[in-house]
């Protein structure tokens, strides 16, 4: 007696199943830039905690980023190194903040890019913590949560994705 014999190919029924089954890709179109860019530089500044990579000025930017497109990378990952602190952060969500101006100058120069913000102030607070500190020296969250909602629509207005 013969058996039935089946094909079992739903694995195989459309592409976006079939994508979601293959083997694993990585290319540079799956990829972000990191992108680290100081108020008041002019030119780059090698980080050595990190080979290869730099702290850049404005005027560096519009290349970087079209290097950075040429190359089919999908975008970059903004961080900002302000020349002014406070404890507020109150640096993060101005209009011309270091990452506010970093972003219309790369949308500039390649609008393909992502360019993505870093929502985040302890790069902007003067001790060094994500969010207002309390007398007991802790994180406020709740009271740091709407001055991370005005970093993040700060960051969209000058052009982050």
């Amino acid at each position: 007696m013969e058996r039935p014999f089946k094909r079992h190919r739903r694995l195989r029924n459309s592409p976006t199943i079939r994508a979601l089954v293959r083997e694993t890709t990585l290319s540079p179109s799956n990829l972000l830039y990191p992108l680290f860019v100081e108020e008041g530089l002019n030119g780059r500044s090698p980080i050595p905690s990190m080979p290869g990579q730099n702290r850049l000025g404005i005027g560096e930017l519009a290349a970087e980023a079209r290097s950075i497109a040429d190359l089919g990378i999908a975008g970059v990952l903004l961080f900002g190194l302000p020349s002014m602190k406070d404890d507020m952060g109150s640096g993060a969500w101005a209009s011309d903040g270091i990452v506010q101006v970093a972003a219309r100058v790369i949308k500039d120069a390649a609008p393909e890019l992502l360019v993505v913000g870093d929502v985040c102030l302890c790069e902007y607070t003067a001790h060094g913590h994500c969010g207002l500190i309390r007398p007991d020296g802790t994180v406020d969250n709740d009271a740091s949560l709407p001055l991370l909602a005005e970093t993040a629509v700060s960051l969209a207005q000058a052009g982050c994705d």
